[in-house]
């Protein structure tokens, strides 16, 4: 019984990886640009640091060509998916950090603050990867980020 349960958790983990990898499979031909699969190992709830997601690609790339076959993801990323590898923040502790930004207790961060934090501390953002970002996040008629009202777009609950 246990065996099918865990074919079973295989199978979904692998319906949700696949339409992941698919999202942004543009040539339709199971490939994708090494530049989206950050975005995509986010999408999954998964959080890795900037050298574990280099290693991870470096497993993943076809010789250096930048292109990620899904072959070679899918395996990979159901094992990181199922070990538990890479997890997100918790929302707690990600409020704590929004807190931690908003000096002047606002609740809302403006996104040239937001910008310059994530560019220019610890592992920096791309201005293409801030970008993407901000126009996921930010309240365009206000021109703010009301991080209180974001915080569960950027974590995901485990359990589900």
């Amino acid at each position: 019984m246990a065996e099918s349960k865990q074919s079973a958790e295989t199978t979904d983990v692998q319906k949700k990886i696949r339409a992941a990898f698919e999202a942004f499979d543009y040539e339709l031909n199971n490939t994708v640009n090494v530049r989206e699969i950050g975005t995509i190992i986010y999408s999954l709830g998964c959080f890795p640091s900037q050298k574990d997601l280099h290693d991870f690609i470096a497993k993943v790339e076809e010789d250096h060509t930048e292109c990620i076959h899904l072959d070679k993801f899918l395996p990979a990323m159901t094992k990181v998916l199922l070990e538990h590898k890479f997890p997100p923040i918790p929302e707690d502790t990600l409020l704590q950090a929004f807190e931690v930004l908003d000096k002047e207790k606002k609740g809302y961060l403006e996104p040239e603050e937001l910008t310059k934090y994530m560019t220019q501390e610890g592992e920096s953002f791309t201005q293409e990867e801030m970008d993407e970002m901000l126009t996921a996040l930010a309240d365009r008629e206000k021109n703010c980020i009301y991080y209180k009202d974001i915080i569960s777009q950027l974590t995901i609950d485990p359990d589900k």
